[in-house]
């Protein structure tokens, strides 16, 4: 018999959080670069991999983008003014689990400012607990970065349902013993609904 979840681990990018490309894209192309130059950048494994394991700082990896692409240090930080915007649906979604009694905990490969983004975007009291990559050590997708996060919320990992929007994270996720759900863009979420019974 499978086992209902009790509790829901939520990624922050790509699903409780998005951004508009036109923005960045407008920056860019005032610089003079292609758009999505900055973003390719900085998402280079070996540049990205230190700032999300809490190796390095954001301004760090931001400086990095900058000496990599050759250009103003300025330009990366105005490119990185953008913090993007909650998706209503799925804060929503994030109040109804909790108020149906459930823990929900933030589940992100972020970098060492995530408190103060969460405070800008007002959300910082919607979680239970936040397992940040950059505080853990380890990143999604690998397992003990699930383990670590399912006891920061205080559940096993087959009590938990994980949703994220990479197939590579939802596969790991199941490997590691988690019910697991892949979001996109506009879903309003109903089967996660139903598989948590509310």
């Amino acid at each position: 018999m499978i086992q209902r979840p009790i509790a829901l681990l939520i990624d922050f990018d790509g699903v409780l959080r998005r951004h508009d490309p036109a923005i960045a894209a407008a920056i860019e192309t005032r610089h003079g670069l292609e758009p999505g130059a900055i973003l390719a950048a900085g998402l280079e494994w070996d540049r990205q991999l230190p700032a999300i394991t809490g190796q390095i700082k954001r301004e760090e990896w931001l400086e990095s983008i900058a000496e990599h692409l050759g250009i103003d240090e300025a330009v990366v930080l105005e490119w990185d003014t953008d913090r993007g915007e909650i998706v209503p649906e799925v804060l929503r979604f994030v109040k109804d689990v909790r108020a149906a009694g459930m823990k929900v905990g933030l589940a992100t490969n972020a970098m060492d400012d995530l408190a103060d983004v969460l405070a800008l975007h007002g959300i910082t009291t919607q979680f239970d607990a936040v397992a940040n990559s950059s505080e853990i050590g380890v990143h999604k997708p690998a397992p003990g970065y699930f383990r670590a996060a399912c006891a920061l919320i205080g559940a096993h990992p087959k009590q938990c349902l994980f949703i994220d929007d990479s197939d590579r994270n939802i596969r790991a996720a199941r490997a590691a013993g988690l019910s697991a759900y892949r979001y996109t863009p506009g879903d309003d979420l109903g089967y996660a609904r139903k598989a948590l019974g509310i």
